[in-house]
């Protein structure tokens, strides 16, 4: 088999990393990290916070309530919130390393042929000074 053709073939077989399909965790975790990690999810959970308090501050003033003021339902809720969220969101952030990790190896295969083929090149343009050079 040429040289040539066979690291063409190589390269053909190694896939782009952007080319991969997804599972379906992988999807839904990358989405959860996007919409988490975006002004609209922070400044709409300051809402939610901020309606909650009132609402229990403004029920304790009149004599009832569901979370009394050190507000423990919420902190359950806050904290069963960030106990889902931290390990998606590290998922996420996995994927994205070994996507990295991919386009580096694929681009390095790529860099790697390209010197192999710049060098082929070099020969060749060697041979015909060479052949020039003996023709003068």
């Amino acid at each position: 088999m040429n040289k040539k053709f066979q690291v063409s073939l190589n390269l053909k077989k190694k896939n782009h990393p952007l080319q991969t399909t997804r599972t379906f965790g992988q999807k839904a975790a990358d989405i959860i990290t996007k919409w988490a990690g975006s002004w609209t999810f922070i400044l709409s959970f300051l809402v939610f916070l901020f309606i909650w308090m009132s609402l229990n501050t403004v029920w304790i003033i009149f004599g009832s309530s569901w979370d009394p003021y050190p507000f423990i339902l919420l902190n359950l809720v806050l904290s069963c919130l960030a106990a889902i969220q931290a390990p998606i969101i590290l998922m996420s952030q996995n994927r994205a390393a070994e996507r990295d990790r991919q386009r580096l190896e694929y681009d390095y295969a790529v860099n790697r042929k390209a010197e192999r083929e710049i060098n082929e090149i070099q020969k060749q343009l060697n041979r015909i000074e060479k052949k020039l050079n003996s023709i003068k």
